[in-house]
């Protein structure tokens, strides 16, 4: 599908307004990590400000919070949004996904009691996918969720949910048929983390930070009420929220063009200083890397630029998702590289406290950032699908090829 690439003045509009909004609005300095209590809560703050002006997500309906824009105008916001390095958002699982499928599949009720206060920050999600023998093969999952009356009993373990330390609900797949195998018999159901019965434990990153959680599920009671959908149905409910993750909407092109644009950035002031201080120049091969980085942020906002014109349209994104996730995976991954090659032993400077000097701090916040993402984009070809699941998916279902 061909698409037009010149915006239309209601699209301008809606630039411009986003512009100085966020230009007004976004703080001054960054906010602590929301690995962190302090920092989870100056998140949800940010969450909550975004909300109070039909910010927070904006293709979602007026009457849930949103502006009831299209994706094309999505993707608009989202390029205003990191063009000024706003916040990352504490909430993009619920707002991002949960709140998609709530939309979808939820009854009246279930979206009136969880969208607005979604919407607003006042509850945060997190996503209870994996288990520790069910990783990326999600049909093996085996924690349980018994009917009893109008509860489930739920019992199990849950792991790797990013944001579940500090967040307020989860939500998920349990298994509501003991005696089913692989995808049958699971169900949706969104768990309160403050449970009892349910307990929440941090899981260190590289940096220290618990920007993750494994949680344990013992005789933990919650209303039948809490499901999405049909009982035994999860599956089909779950696909759906991992079309959104791969395809289209938990990273936005927005996101890799400005790392592309700051490694554009960086690479030119390394250049620049080595030529004023007479020393080796950069790497021939690193300058390659950076073009084809830019290139390949480029290609991927334009691609779902393509991708969003087809569902406005009426299509819908399947298997191809994969493809997404993919690209984008290693796309970050590729940039972070590509500046620690840049920056070298500086790159080391993460973390450096009390350092002296205007010029020495400067470097260290660089720094810091860059191995930030790094770490970080070490993550991406394993969450939302590892990438080598998603080949076998690409291989199976997008080129039809025989299974070994």
């Amino acid at each position: 599908m061909a698409i037009d690439l010149q915006y239309t003045p209601k699209q301008h509009a809606l630039r411009a307004e986003a512009r100085a909004w966020l230009e007004a609005n976004v703080p001054r300095e960054p906010l602590p990590s929301y690995d962190t209590a302090e920092g989870f809560e100056a998140h949800r703050h940010w969450e909550t400000k975004l909300h109070s002006d039909r910010w927070s997500m904006v293709t979602w309906p007026q009457e849930y919070g949103g502006r009831g824009l299209d994706l094309i105008e999505w993707l608009i916001f989202e390029e205003e949004y990191y063009r000024v390095d706003a916040p990352g958002r504490v909430n993009q699982n619920g707002v991002f996904l949960f709140g998609p499928i709530l939309m979808e599949y939820g009854t009246p009720e279930q979206k009136s009691r969880f969208l607005p206060r979604l919407a607003s920050g006042a509850d945060i999600w997190a996503q209870v996918w994996s288990e520790p023998q069910a990783g990326s093969d999600l049909a093996a999952l085996r924690t349980t969720a018994i009917r009893d009356g109008d509860d489930y009993v739920i019992n199990g373990h849950k792991i790797w949910s990013t944001r579940a330390v500090y967040a307020d609900w989860g939500f998920g797949l349990f298994r509501t048929d003991g005696a089913s195998e692989r995808h049958r018999g699971l169900s949706y159901v969104v768990v309160p983390l403050r449970t009892p019965g349910v307990t929440v434990r941090g899981i260190p990153q590289l940096d220290g930070e618990s920007g993750f959680a494994e949680i344990f599920f013992e005789n933990a009671r919650v209303p039948v009420a809490n499901r999405i959908g049909d009982e035994g149905r999860g599956w089909s409910i779950a696909m759906a929220t991992a079309g959104f993750e791969r395809g289209l909407m938990l990273r936005s092109p927005a996101r890799f063009q400005r790392t592309a644009q700051r490694l554009i950035e960086l690479y030119r002031r390394e250049e620049l200083t080595r030529r004023e201080q007479q020393t080796a120049p950069i790497d021939p091969g690193v300058a390659a890397t950076v073009t084809q980085c830019w290139m390949d942020a480029e290609a991927y906002a334009l691609s779902t630029y393509m991708t969003a014109s087809r569902l406005i349209a009426g299509g819908s994104i399947g298997a191809e998702a994969s493809l997404n996730k993919i690209f984008w995976s290693e796309l970050d991954l590729s940039m972070h590289r590509a500046a620690l090659a840049i920056l070298g032993a500086r790159a080391e400077l993460r973390g450096l406290a009390g350092v002296e000097g205007v010029a020495l701090a400067k470097a260290a916040d660089e720094a810091t950032r860059w191995m930030d993402g790094f770490l970080f984009s070490l993550a991406g070809p394993i969450y939302a699908g590892a990438n080598e699941i998603q080949r076998n998916i690409i291989a199976d279902r997008v080129l039809g090829m025989p299974k070994g």
